[in-house]
């Protein structure tokens, strides 16, 4: 297998505990150990992120913005699924 036939790989990370993993980018690996090792040296510096996830892009299903009205327009009217009325404590983080 030549580098040119890898698979494409989106890669998360997650700076610290407690936190959501975040897209950080995308890298050609052989497997996913490798592109699991490759995103720690291309994209983790100074020991910043506690969490990786590799994942083949092929197996990533996502929508069109274009059906962006179809999708989203039927929660707009919810807006109890917003917690917008409450208050957060001083003392919480990372919300």
């Amino acid at each position: 297998m030549t580098e040119n036939d890898w698979p494409l790989y989106e890669i998360f990370i997650r700076p610290r505990n407690g936190l959501a993993h975040r897209h950080v980018g995308s890298l050609h690996a052989p497997d996913p150990e490798m592109a699991i090792e490759m995103a720690r040296d291309l994209y983790t510096r100074r020991g910043e992120g506690s969490s990786i996830w590799a994942v083949p892009s092929s197996a990533i299903a996502a929508s069109s913005p274009d059906e962006k009205a179809s999708l989203f327009e039927p929660a707009e009217d919810k807006d109890y699924r917003y917690p917008t009325h409450y208050k957060i404590p001083s003392d919480v983080k990372n919300m």
